[in-house]
């Protein structure tokens, strides 16, 4: 049987993801044996990084051509599998943040975003399924702002998510974190032959996804985008 417990890690580039997991790895390191999956487009040095701090297990992995939230669906059932293998109590998959329209949350586990306070207010409204399907949101940098700043970014959250967890943060030094531990304790171990994605990723199939270049929808077919056209316009099939 399963003891492992599921911390998915999103949210845009510079939001303060590894900061938020340098803080989270270094409150639990004495209680859990972590594993930690970095996903990323070309480079990422954060798996490095927390073995070197925190003498933790770590992979990552490079999504190259591929969406890095799709590549991260493609590969979680693997990382399980060696976080089950080397014993991990908590696995915590922190996510590329490059693509404001993916969600990598799950049925199961902790979905957690994470937003910059100075990215600003309408940053959000922008996210999509990003904000609206996480568990929590945690707001960083909060000292770069005004109260009135903070007040109207975590407003902005909550119109997008009004059942979700907002909690305010400075990253780099872990303060009101606490509620965020409490949280990642009392989530359920993870049942993996059940798990799912909370919401549907956008479709990735046309021919620039195979390396075609030419400008003009007319010369693609697959998923396409007229510029008057409704958004996910039609399957195309060429003339």
């Amino acid at each position: 049987m399963t003891h492992l417990k599921l911390l998915v890690i999103a949210g845009p580039p510079s939001a303060g993801k590894t900061a938020l997991t340098k803080q989270i790895v270094k409150n639990f390191q004495s209680q859990l044996r972590i594993a930690y999956l970095k996903i990323d487009v070309v480079k990422a040095y954060e798996d490095i990084e927390l073995k070197k701090e925190f003498s933790i297990l770590t992979r990552k992995v490079y999504s190259g051509d591929l969406c890095p939230d799709h590549a991260s669906v493609m590969v979680l059932g693997d990382v399980i599998d060696w976080a089950e293998e080397n014993k991990a109590d908590l696995l915590i998959v922190e996510s590329a943040g490059l693509c404001l329209r993916c969600s990598p949350y799950l049925n199961q586990g902790l979905g957690v975003v994470v937003l910059s306070s100075i990215s600003g207010i309408h940053t959000p409204e922008k996210m999509g399924a990003m904000v609206s399907l996480a568990d929590v949101a945690v707001v960083t940098k909060i000292d770069l702002v005004s109260q009135a700043e903070r007040e109207v970014f975590i407003q902005k959250i909550s119109e997008i998510h009004p059942s979700g967890i907002v909690m305010e943060t400075n990253a780099l030094q872990g303060t009101s974190l606490h509620r965020l531990y409490n949280l990642i304790v009392n989530s359920e171990d993870i049942t993996p032959d059940q798990l799912m994605l909370k919401g549907s990723p956008p479709i990735g199939t046309c021919t620039i996804c195979v390396g075609k270049k030419e400008i003009g929808w007319k010369n693609h077919f697959g998923v396409v985008k007229r510029l008057d056209g409704p958004i996910a316009d039609y399957l195309y099939r060429g003339e």
